[in-house]
């Protein structure tokens, strides 16, 4: 049976490549002297996620788990621009963490309308038009497009509930959420029945919160035993922890108290709860033998310091007065937990300018942002194009900075990643990219081609 809940996904994001600028020359009839008239390309989409509370799974995903942004159309003469290319927007439940591979949390979209930016689409590269200057008055080349971000990321999904019910399993977590709200979770007399989270609405006078049922504990949850990390992932974010205790047991060595001591140990092991208030449900007291099991453990556990409600799903003794409880210490909370507000997540900043020289052997190795998008736009088989890039490279201060190490003609330089980067013989001072034509001033004879 295909699953129907899903809440940890490996996406695969691509964003879409920037398009290339257009090398073009005016043309038209008695104008031989038109001038550069290309366009820049058109940008590439990005991979953008966005919080939707009425996504309620990571199911997609699981289904279609690869996004691709759409390309940024190339330039045109005439100095049209290229369309920029279409972003990929999905949805994702609220509540879902995104990691890169090695576990780092990128976004918290844990507020309706948040929103991360995933692969950011490379930039369109400029056209000859934008290139043209008092030096270069007819550009020869073209600046490429950058290729788009990708890879994959990890999405997690963790219920937003302002409480949870927690309990070993068949301890009427589903049954009780039932009677609380319009929730309609599988109820059954067998382990396990629970095997996603539900989430209900639940009313206590003029005040409303939202409860979540999660899967059941047992020993071992804190490390992936049974359903456990299921269990614990989605209870992270709520502000009140609700103990489901099956007065009712038939299963030997079990008893409130113990079954209380075994979750709260779980708890401890999983961390990040100890400041979460609780409140201990005495669940199934319709049945005789249980009622009296809880009038018998009820004053150990006001001792211990818990609020102590016995309940019954099946006949609602005891829902009124917990709702009013939930609610009591729910409006107790700091109020800047309770005004979240909807969120933009976009990578830092970066220093454009910004670049290291670093010598690995008898290369020296330069990198930052900025050369190294310059080195991607670049397009080698056009030496005027090169030779532009040589210019960039010096008023940036490279070949200064290359100087000072001890660089000198014709050795290796490398932009980029040692092992990955565009590899040069260095010639210092080119005085690149500027086109003397041989014959009179305005007698370029590309202008005739």
């Amino acid at each position: 049976m295909a699953p129907s809940f899903i809440d940890l996904v490996t996406l695969h994001a691509a964003a879409g490549d920037g398009g290339n600028g257009c090398a073009s020359v005016h043309r038209e009839k008695f104008k031989p002297l038109g001038g550069p008239d290309g366009g820049n390309g058109g940008h590439g989409g990005s991979v953008v996620l966005v919080a939707d509370p009425a996504t309620p799974t990571l199911l997609e995903f699981h289904r279609r788990p690869h996004l691709k942004a759409g390309n940024g159309a190339p330039g045109k003469g005439g100095n049209r621009t290229g369309s920029d290319g279409a972003d990929v927007i999905a949805t994702v439940p609220v509540g879902t963490v995104v990691s890169d591979p090695a576990g780092t949390v990128l976004a918290d979209l844990a507020t309706p309308g948040a929103t991360c930016v995933i692969a950011r689409g490379g930039r369109g590269g400029l056209g000859n038009a934008a290139l043209s200057s008092p030096r270069r008055k007819a550009p020869g080349f073209a600046l490429l497009g950058e290729p788009g971000e990708g890879g994959d990321v990890t999405l997690e999904l963790k219920t937003v509930a302002d409480a949870a019910l927690v309990g070993f399993p068949s301890a009427g977590k589903s049954s009780l959420i039932a009677a609380l709200s319009a929730a309609r979770p599988k109820i059954a007399d067998y382990p396990f029945t629970t095997l996603e989270p539900h989430l209900g609405v639940v009313a206590a006078g003029e005040t409303s919160f939202t409860i979540a049922d999660v899967p059941g504990l047992i020993p071992g949850a804190s490390q992936g035993k049974g359903l456990g990390l299921d269990f614990l992932r989605h209870i992270e974010r709520c502000d009140v922890i609700v103990h489901v205790i099956d007065c009712a047991t038939l299963e030997p060595g079990r008893d409130p108290l113990s079954d209380l001591d075994v979750i709260e140990a779980e708890l401890a092991d999983y961390g990040s709860f100890a400041d979460r208030p609780r409140i201990v449900v005495l669940n199934k007291v319709d049945v005789p033998d249980a009622a009296e099991l809880a009038e018998l453990v009820t004053p150990e556990l006001v001792a211990r310091g818990y609020r102590v409600i016995p309940v019954s799903a099946a006949t609602h003794e005891g829902l009124r007065q917990l709702t009013y409880a939930v609610a009591d210490v729910l409006a107790q909370r700091p109020a800047a937990a309770a005004e979240a507000v909807p969120i933009v997540i976009t990578p830092p900043a970066v220093d454009d300018r910004r670049f290291t020289v670093t010598r690995s052997g008898d290369a020296f190795v330069v990198q930052g942002t900025q050369p190294e998008r310059w080195v991607r736009q670049t397009d080698f088989g056009n030496d005027e194009a090169v030779g532009y890039l040589g210019d960039r490279l010096a008023r940036l201060g490279v070949e200064e900075e290359l100087a000072a190490q001890g660089a000198t003609a014709g050795c290796t330089v490398i932009i980029g990643p040692a092992d990955s980067g565009v590899i040069f013989d260095w010639q210092p001072s080119i005085e690149a990219g500027e086109h003397r034509p041989s014959g009179p001033r305005g007698s370029d004879e590309r202008l005739g081609e």
